[in-house]
């Protein structure tokens, strides 16, 4: 094992917290989430349901303290990745501060899922090991993780090409919603049959996909939006939960 890993993941666990205070309590940079808040897209949930960064943090930090005074080998296997994955949601952070770059963030997604989806993986491939709290942490903080960097992948497409384009929030909001919900049922697709059994991905999910419903029904008023919203993440969770997390796709 690297002797310089536990302390990296707990440093890393540590630091994630307080990156995204730079800019509200040292007055430098834009507040993350000022760019799209009250915009008014439709695939966008309400701001409240970000609230789920404290329970990924929560998660992680747990796992990094568990895993410093333990250091148990494969604690070390899934560590190596979320690491890389806790220092690319620093990174991304800071750059939503600072340089408030829908395309820059949206590519920083990219590295952040691959390692998240990484260490959900080889978390995975020990489930026939017997369980125990550790493992429930571990479970956690890396399900956690990639579900919710889907999300943010989905929702961040519509912002990109509204960068790229002169639509505006609610121009097109069809199509735009359709492209979060398809990007979101097709991760959801690979990461039940190819990475992961963990209901920690599909409860972070679908904790997104109630944001997107609770906007259109309360914030945008687009009911119909809100409702189709529902059907279809009722749909692809339970196709992706009952026939796809059942561990007889994931290989071995």
């Amino acid at each position: 094992m690297k002797s310089y890993l536990p302390l990296a993941c707990l440093v890393v666990a540590l630091v994630q917290p307080f990156a995204g205070a730079l800019a509200p309590v040292l007055h430098f940079g834009t507040p993350i989430g000022t760019a799209t808040r009250g915009l008014g897209a439709p695939e966008q949930p309400l701001p409240v349901f970000f609230s789920i960064w404290s329970l990924i943090f929560g998660a992680f930090l747990a796992f990094a303290v568990i895993f410093y005074r333990r250091r148990e080998a494969w604690m070390a296997r899934i560590a190596a990745p979320l690491t890389l994955a806790g220092l690319g949601n620093i990174l991304w952070m800071l750059s939503a501060q600072l340089i408030v770059s829908q395309l820059v963030d949206f590519v920083l997604l990219a590295p952040i899922g691959i390692a998240a989806w990484l260490s959900a993986a080889r978390f995975d491939r020990m489930r026939g090991m017997g369980g125990s709290p550790e493992k429930l942490v571990a479970d956690a903080a890396t399900g956690l993780l990639s579900g919710w960097i889907l999300v943010a992948a989905a929702i961040s497409v519509p912002l990109v090409i509204r960068g790229f384009t002169t639509l505006g929030a609610t121009d097109l909001p069809w199509q735009m919603l359709w492209t979060s919900l398809g990007i979101a049922a097709f991760g959801a697709w690979m990461f039940a049959r190819y990475v992961s059994r963990s209901l920690w991905f599909f409860a972070a999910l679908a904790w997104g996909l109630l944001g997107i419903v609770a906007n259109n029904w309360i914030g945008t008023g687009m009911g119909w939006l809100a409702i189709m919203t529902g059907v279809t993440g009722i749909l692809v969770l339970a196709l992706r939960i009952f026939r796809g997390a059942d561990g007889s796709r994931i290989p071995a």
